[in-house]
């Protein structure tokens, strides 16, 4: 299906035009037919020739009062039927409507010149086709016709088929964009909206959200041109019969779109063609789709502006839309939308510069100059702002620019070797922490950052230099270490007393510090011993007659209880010995597990084996 709009001034014959081309009957209402006058949208339809493309037409007023509805119509359609009376010629409402059709960019039209049968048509084409080709229509073709006679109305049809052709197809997995020009309760089936589907396909099932609100609602059927259809593909006229809470509440201007593929916009950035935007009104309308909502005006740069918009609006980059003044005091201007989600401007002389970053914009989406400009963003929110994704997620959902990831690679580098300057006895800098000082979003880009740094080491949400790079233990905590491990050294498996560390000013912070920089092991709370003394400890073990007892291991190792009950405990962890019954262990023939990540900064083992709650503690 094609769908075309018409266009021209109030009673030149654009309703007869359509009925004489189709033969239906644009007018809905009695008072329209009353009246010879258009007052709201009509929908009528007719096939090219024998096995053509049907071609349907919004026809329009065109009566100065009902220009907001004559948006409404052109809004969503490719193509126009532009028509202007040979015996009244051009007029003011013509100028409206081809400086609306100028506006919202339309590119494809057909000049039929109405009544030729009262008045010599060749004046009013050539005037009308210079006219429209000093706008997007450009040069296009024109049928002069009269729907009394019948004349030219053979070779319009053929000019329209033609016209029909060139309109390229639109893409039928697009995200669906619904503007309601209708609503209505049809009883026995409930609320029933229409539409000029542009792209996408609707489908019978399909779920479908409201531009006002998180509300699903269910596709129940779907007709076109009056036949029932289980599937639609753009672009068509569409009336789809919808189910679900808020139906009955919907209204021409409203929007139906698939779920989480669209952001609602309320403030934008756009190109405005025409004259200085210094020249608008503060207050404006703007009309896009059937939608028409005030919009406050800030202007930035010769050609941009900033809208605010009353009401958030599904919008992306590149729409055409149209600001005009209510009451039409001036021409419509067109804007290009160039920023569906623009920078906050809070400090002296934001505006100046974001004018400047506008003032290279297209209006074209460009994801790898979007990326470039905003440095981090979600590919969802990217594809909902109509902008092609560049690149694979770094992490996540998250895209980030390549220049700005190098970056923040050398800022994460930096602050972790700040944190171990500044806070030597901590095994390392926070993830959470460093994501704060990066001013990330979120956490897992942290990760992701640090897993790209073989420089780094990630352990327990802390990230570390792989090889030092920050000052050795502070003077204080060497010196007191300096003191443990010389008792260590006479007495190897002797840990230093609770009383002795807190006389050489040892806390939990300072041991961990130890054990982190490699210089003391952490066997259990409070009990250290010098690196290796593992490994002895097991060479002596095996040296007893296997099993061994508790009390013999002691006896060996020239300790304590206070330490061989942890030590033994520690070493089974390991793989270098294991319990037999209750009371004796043995040693293993193994070399224990010795991999750096068994064991934490800390001591503690990472994935330490489950302890039968049966066995007692010597």
């Amino acid at each position: 299906m094609r769908v075309l709009a018409t266009a021209g001034h109030v009673d030149h014959g654009k309703s007869t035009l359509v009925r004489a081309l189709t033969g239906m009957e644009p007018d809905r209402h009695p008072e329209e037919r009353r009246r010879g006058l258009t007052l709201d949208l009509g929908f009528v339809w007719t096939r090219l020739g024998p096995d053509g493309d049907h071609l349907a037409f919004v026809d329009v007023p065109g009566h100065e009062r009902f220009v907001p509805t004559m948006l409404a119509g052109v809004g969503p359609v490719p193509a126009v039927l532009f028509v202007c009376a040979a015996d009244q010629g051009w007029q003011s409402q013509s100028e409206e409507h081809l400086a609306v059709l100028d506006a919202l960019g339309v590119r494809h039209a057909v000049l039929a010149v109405t009544r030729s049968d009262l008045a010599d048509p060749e004046p009013v084409r050539a005037d009308a086709v210079e006219r429209l080709a000093r706008t997007s229509l450009g040069k296009v073709p024109a049928v002069a016709v009269s729907a009394l006679t019948g004349a030219g109305l053979d070779a319009l049809r053929t000019e329209l088929e033609l016209l029909a052709g060139k309109l390229t197809d639109p893409d039928p997995d697009a995200d669906v964009r619904l503007w309601l020009d209708r609503a209505f309760t049809v009883r026995g089936h409930g609320t029933v909206v229409t539409g000029t589907l542009g792209a996408g396909t609707l489908g019978v099932g399909d779920r479908l959200v409201t531009g006002d609100g998180p509300a699903v609602l269910r596709v129940r059927g779907l007709q076109t041109l009056h036949e029932r259809r289980t599937t639609v593909g753009g672009v068509a006229r569409v009336a789809v019969n919808l189910h679900g809470q808020g139906a009955e509440g919907l209204r021409r201007g409203q929007v139906l779109l698939t779920p989480d593929r669209w952001s609602h916009s309320e403030v934008l950035d756009v190109r405005v063609t025409g004259e200085p935007v210094a020249d608008l009104p503060r207050s404006v309308t703007l009309h896009i789709g059937t939608a028409a909502v005030p919009v406050t005006v800030r202007p930035l740069g010769d050609d941009t502006a900033r809208l605010t918009l009353a009401r958030g609006l599904p919008l992306r980059v590149g729409d055409r839309a149209v600001l005009r003044e209510p009451g039409g005091g001036r021409m419509p201007r067109g804007v290009t939308v160039l920023d569906v989600r623009p920078p906050r401007l809070t400090r002296r002389g934001a505006g100046r510069a974001r004018a400047a970053e506008l003032a290279v914009l297209t209006g074209r989406p460009d994801g790898a100059g979007e990326l470039r400009r905003r440095k981090l963003i979600r590919r969802a929110d990217l594809l909902a702002m109509g902008v092609p994704v560049p690149a694979e997620p770094v992490a996540g959902d998250w895209l980030v620019d390549a220049a700005h990831w190098t970056a923040l690679t050398d800022r994460l580098a930096a602050e972790v070797e700040r944190h171990a300057r500044e806070h030597p006895l901590e095994p390392g800098l926070p993830t959470e922490a460093a994501r704060r000082l990066l001013g990330l979003p979120d956490r897992a880009l942290v990760d992701a950052l640090a897993n790209t740094m073989p420089q780094l080491s990630s352990k327990q949400g802390r990230l570390s230099a792989a090889v030092s790079i920050g000052p050795a233990l502070p003077t204080a905590v060497r010196a007191a270490v300096d003191a443990v491990r010389q008792d260590l050294a006479r007495t190897p498996f002797r840990a230093p007393e609770a009383g002795r560390l807190v006389q050489l000013g040892l806390d939990r912070r300072a041991l961990a510090a130890a054990v982190t920089a490699g210089v003391l092991l952490r066997i259990a709370d409070g009990i250290v011993l010098l690196p290796g003394a593992d490994v002895a400890a097991a060479a002596e073990l095996r040296a007893l007659p296997q099993p061994f007892t508790l009390s013999a291991a002691r006896r060996a190792l020239d300790t304590t209880r206070r330490v061989a009950v942890p030590l033994l405990e520690f070493l089974d962890a390991r793989g270098y010995t294991e319990r037999v019954d209750d009371q004796r262990r043995r040693c293993l023939t193994g070399e224990g597990r010795t991999h750096p990540d068994a064991v934490n900064g800390d001591g503690r083992e990472s994935n330490p084996p489950a302890r039968d709650p049966r066995a007692p503690r010597f």
